[in-house]
């Protein structure tokens, strides 16, 4: 990321897009992130199938600990998913 200097103090690139925008729209922006649509049931499942795939592979693909990875990536998910505003379905 570029960063300008100027008068000691470091400005990146996103800092100023953010105060050059009128404050009134920064908060209309934060609003709208925190009421987000509900992700689907479907959408979930392939969260969670991700997550569980990227646990395998980290693992080596080594069987038998398939359950123990869709378990965990499914509480993975879910603690995003309530942290990020959306509930699945």
């Amino acid at each position: 990321m570029a960063t300008r200097r100027s008068e000691g103090i470091s400005e990146t690139a996103d800092t100023r897009a953010r105060s050059a925008q009128p404050k009134g729209t920064r908060a209309a922006a934060r609003t709208k992130s925190a009421h987000r649509a509900p992700v689907s049931a479907d959408d979930r499942r392939a969260m969670v199938a991700e997550a569980a795939y990227l646990r395998a592979e980290r693992r080596g693909f080594i069987p038998g600990h398939e359950t123990e990875d869709w378990l965990a990536a499914e509480q993975e998910v879910d603690a995003l998913l309530k942290i990020g505003g959306g509930a699945a379905q």
